[in-house]
């Protein structure tokens, strides 16, 4: 059977998520940030979700976890905080956002995978004070909103996506579809 981990990292849709990811017909387990990697390796799964949570990755007290799972070659998608945590793990800044965004916002892409049959323009749940102000190495922008230059990004050769937003919610107009292209 093929499973998905659902890393929680203290935000208050891990069950939603693990719940959107089994409404596509995929197992979805929920583990700590905690976890070590080597019994996330052990369980052979075919993709890892980080999920969101209400810290800022530059304070060295919130939740964090080892560069080394960006690099066992599973297919990522950080939401949120996870998509913040990707970042400052693949050695990115994150800064305090000049404007938080908190509720609906309009959501403009680029081209990926993640984003197959989305509209350009959608809207999107977001709900973060801190942002990505530089991409990690060998990472694209690949969506925006007008106060997130970084609402979105890939990292193609490595199968890694970070979205800033909350696709597991359904003010996400589209974003079960973003799940479903991530699985």
């Amino acid at each position: 059977m093929e499973k998905i981990l659902v890393l929680d990292f203290g935000g208050q849709y891990n069950q939603l998520i693990a719940r959107r990811v089994r409404d596509h017909h995929v197992y979805a387990e929920i583990l700590p940030y905690t976890t070590d990697l080597e019994s996330i390796k052990k369980n052979d799964y075919k993709g890892i979700i980080f999920t969101g949570g209400p810290n800022s990755v530059y304070d060295m007290a919130s939740p964090h976890y080892t560069k080394d799972i960006l690099n066992i070659g599973v297919p990522i998608l950080g939401i949120c905080y996870g998509c913040q945590l990707i970042a400052w793990m693949g050695d990115g800044e994150v800064k305090t956002a000049p404007q938080s965004e908190y509720g609906k916002i309009e959501f403009t892409k680029k081209e990926s995978k993640l984003f197959k049959d989305v509209d350009e323009k959608s809207v999107v749940w977001m709900s973060h004070t801190d942002y990505i102000s530089t991409v990690p190495e060998g990472f694209e922008i690949i969506g925006t909103t007008d106060a997130c230059p970084c609402a979105a990004m890939q990292n193609v050769e490595k199968n890694i996506y970070a979205v800033q937003f909350h696709p597991e919610v359904t003010h996400s107009v589209v974003g079960s579809q973003m799940l479903y292209n991530f699985l």
